[in-house]
């Protein structure tokens, strides 16, 4: 049994739409919008001066047939959305209850979110396989002779509408309806008639093209955005969020091929020597390697204790006081020129960053630096990491500690250290082993010979014994001395005719 409703757009432009119980209303948007030529990304639907929800089929929404249906302008800052993606069996088995809950921005694909989830970060350190998934099939029902990887796809049930083909991976949250509040994915696998090579280059070639329009379309549409951008960079992907130093670093001194401790030019322009450097093997060797501390004891376990470097002062008692005052107060949401501005203000710092000093942690507690440029990516650092590893066999992954993020092994310029990964200044990032490497390997010695020759003891600075003023000024105005109280403890005097039993 079919139905029609009516969508009439801002200038009284109205088109109709026919629906079944089972359409949803995202679909309805997304059809009127294309009749009238407009973007349905950048459209709601009202009824009656009500916002519809556009997740939920039209049985459900509550709406009769030939409902008028009003389109309306939604906000162009992204809202955010709480994701709880529901892991079937056996991966389920380590990841408490069973789900992967995070907040993603509504303007963002699902197979951004799916990318987004098995990285690490959104699965708290697990990196679960979603999108590049084979399965064996040998070449007939005997299982004998040649077998083969066939891809098998995700299908995801959001509120019983079911998205399994690429076409459906690349709408955006808000295009099918959820643009706030909770959304439960449920996850499955289904096992498909191609093979896992050509899935992944339909993959590539497929979703590289929709974020290629996407860029395209996101800088005609941010006026914002500083006319004297580098030249040379490479930001084809995300845009980074976090800020990042303006100035590049100008205290190592060691930052060349070979260690020359008179030698103090500047780190940035080494960094784009080597960058053009047209032997890439040199760029491989670290800038310095340290061996591990001989002594059991943590050199700060041995510095003498002293309770008063724990204890807070007057004064920063009162600054973190005011600090609290200052966060509960209500602050005014930023506009969206102000949020273009922010970005692209961010963007230029980052853009202002030429070189990161990066100290890979090894597993034997020696350690090596490296020094990277604006061009290098995380596939860098791992090849740089496996040029000094006496066993460069063993598979391992790169974690930056803290975050639990880990640096992928990917050359694409999504997996730039500096922009996407935004790291600045001096870094440390630990090495761990994956699941599969022997123990016998795990305990031999990490580095090579001829690298771990060149190693020099790491040196613990001295801490100066600095007298901190234990009052110091004050942080916050002092409080008016309270006047003496007389017997009820409010502070004020008491009238006579009320002190009975006095005379």
């Amino acid at each position: 049994m079919s139905s029609h409703v009516v969508v009439i757009a801002t200038d009284l432009r109205r088109t109709t739409i026919k629906v079944s119980p089972g359409t949803y209303l995202s679909d309805v948007l997304a059809e009127a919008c294309k009749k009238l030529g407009l973007d349905g990304d950048k459209y709601l639907l009202k009824h009656k001066q009500k916002q519809v929800d556009l997740s939920i089929p039209f049985r459900t929404s509550g709406l009769l047939a030939g409902a008028k249906l009003e389109l309306v302008q939604k906000s162009k800052t992204p809202s955010a959305v709480q994701i709880a993606l529901q892991i079937p069996q056996p991966e389920a088995k380590e990841i408490p209850g069973g789900r992967l809950i995070k907040k993603f921005p509504s303007d963002l694909s699902i197979w951004q979110v799916l990318r987004q989830f098995e990285s690490g970060e959104a699965s708290a350190g697990k990196n679960i396989n979603i999108t590049a998934r084979g399965v064996a099939q040998t070449a007939n029902s005997e299982n004998s002779g040649a077998g083969q990887l066939f891809y098998e796809t995700p299908v995801l049930n959001i509120m019983g509408r079911e998205l399994g083909s690429f076409a459906d991976f690349q709408k955006s949250l808000s295009q099918l309806g959820h643009n706030s509040g909770n959304v439960l994915v449920r996850l499955s696998f289904r096992r498909t008639e191609q093979t896992l090579y050509e899935a992944m280059e339909q993959i590539g070639a497929f979703f590289k093209e929709e974020e290629r329009e996407k860029q395209e379309e996101k800088e005609k549409a941010a006026p914002g955005v500083p006319e004297d951008k580098p030249k040379d960079s490479l930001t084809d992907g995300d845009v980074p969020m976090a800020e990042a130093p303006a100035e590049p670093i100008n205290n190592t001194v060691e930052a060349q091929t070979e260690p020359a401790p008179e030698d103090t030019h500047d780190p940035a322009s080494s960094i784009q020597a080597e960058t053009k450097n047209s032997d890439p093997q040199s760029r491989l060797e670290p800038v310095n390697v340290f061996l591990a501390p001989t002594n059991s004891t943590p050199a700060a376990a041995l510095a003498p204790f002293d309770e008063s470097d724990v204890m807070p002062t007057v004064a920063q008692a009162q600054l973190h006081q005011a600090r609290l005052l200052e966060n509960s107060r209500n602050k005014r949401l930023l506009s969206d020129k102000e949020i273009e501005e922010k970005e692209a203000a961010e963007l230029a710092k980052i853009d202002a960053v030429k070189s990161v000093l990066i100290k890979v942690r090894f597993p034997d507690n020696t350690s090596s630096d490296w020094q990277v440029g604006p061009l290098d990516t995380g596939a860098f650092l791992y090849q740089a990491v496996r040029h000094v590893m006496a066993n460069n066999g063993q598979s391992f992954h790169l974690v930056i500690p803290g975050s639990k993020k880990v640096i992928q092994d990917d050359d694409t310029p999504k997996h730039n250290l500096i922009r996407a990964y935004k790291l600045s200044g001096r870094v440390l990032v630990s090495l761990v082993w994956n699941d599969d490497v022997p123990k016998e390997a795990r305990k031999q010695p990490f580095l090579k010979a001829n690298f771990a020759q060149q190693g020099q003891t790491i040196k613990v600075p001295e801490i100066p014994n600095v007298e901190d003023d234990k009052a110091g000024p004050s942080a916050a105005p002092q409080a008016h001395k309270a006047p003496a109280k007389d017997g009820d403890g409010s502070g004020k005097k008491m009238p006579k005719w009320l002190k009975l039993g006095k005379k």
